[in-house]
């Protein structure tokens, strides 16, 4: 069973900026998708960004595009969001997730494994 291990969350100024990072108990192979995803209260859980691990590829969504980044970095077998420019809109608890079936999904119903959620907070 794989298990996914989100850090870096925390409390920001708007404007600020944060890093996350997800550390996968086991190895990520390269057909593998890592993806984040975030909810906000009251609200449904929405994709934010998605990278196919082998080559790299990557998917945001429109309301973080340029403004969020997502990488990994094979030889540490982590996966990191960084976040710039941050804004009130953005806080949310933050959830990465991993598919073993190659191709980008926006659809959480097709992460089968999941982290166990980093709060971040943007104050105004």
């Amino acid at each position: 069973q794989l298990q996914l291990v989100e850090s870096g969350g925390g409390l920001v100024q708007a404007g600020g900026s944060l890093r996350l990072s997800c550390a996968p108990s086991g190895r990520f192979f390269s057909n593998y998708v890592m993806a984040w995803f975030r909810q906000a209260p009251g609200k449904e859980r929405e994709f934010v960004a998605g990278i196919n691990w082998g080559p790299g590829s990557t998917y945001y969504a429109d309301s973080v595009k340029g403004r969020f980044t997502i990488s990994r970095d094979t030889a540490k077998n982590t996966g990191y969001l960084q976040m710039i420019d941050l804004k009130p809109e953005d806080t949310a608890v933050y959830y990465c997730a991993a598919s073993i079936r190659f191709g980008i999904s926006l659809a959480p119903r097709d992460y089968p494994y999941w982290g166990q959620g980093t709060q971040v907070t943007v104050a105004s």
